[in-house]
């Protein structure tokens, strides 16, 4: 990191969605006599100093229908997290009725949209990826207890067919689900740790 940007507080703002909104995040900062350096959609820049009151920050752009999100976001990430992994790790997922993003937007009451967009800046990585990422985990260990055929695992994790979850672990992993399987369980990854 930049000596520059150890010296920069980024502020994610919610209901943002104009070029107005902009303008106005930026009016109210700057009364607070805080130095901006950037504001987009659902961010603000500003210059790092010992004198940030989020409070008063909060307090100003609330007043103007905005609203601070940072430990918001955070929730709705682990959340989300939360979500994905009971739903994989429990047999749910193959008698889901809807696709998996209107489960969590059910699950989370929130769209799809505003849930992956919130999991990707927090996080770094799509949420589909996370998805993925999550199942071919769940796919090793059960290809390690050797207990179920790969038609069942396939099924179990709600993969329409057993060619789909193939080139899905294949992809990821870099070889096929027999090879895998033969190998005995090498190659485990820490589910809270996947990315």
């Amino acid at each position: 990191m930049s000596e520059e940007n150890q010296h920069q507080r980024v502020l994610r703002i919610k209901n943002m969605v104009c070029p107005r909104c902009i303008m106005v995040v930026r009016e109210e900062l700057e009364k607070l006599r805080l130095h901006v350096l950037e504001v987009e959609l659902g961010t603000a820049v500003i210059a790092e100093s010992n004198e940030i009151d989020e409070t008063a920050i909060n307090a100003a752009i609330t007043s103007k229908g905005f609203e601070l999100l940072h430990d918001k976001l955070e929730e709705l990430v682990e959340s989300t997290k939360v979500a994905v992994i009971n739903l994989i790790y429990s047999d749910e997922i193959s008698s889901l009725t809807s696709n998996l993003s209107t489960y969590l937007a059910e699950k989370l009451g929130k769209d799809y949209s505003t849930i992956s967009t919130a999991f990707k800046a927090c996080e770094g990585v799509a949420l589909n990826r996370y998805i993925v990422l999550q199942k071919v985990e769940r796919v090793k260990e059960l290809l390690t207890y050797d207990e179920l055929p790969l038609s069942a695992i396939a099924t179990k994790l709600g993969y329409k067919s057993l060619q789909h979850l193939s080139r899905q672990f294949k992809e990821v992993t870099g070889t096929t689900l027999n090879k895998y399987k033969n190998q005995g369980g090498a190659d485990r990854h820490p589910i809270d740790n996947l990315y």
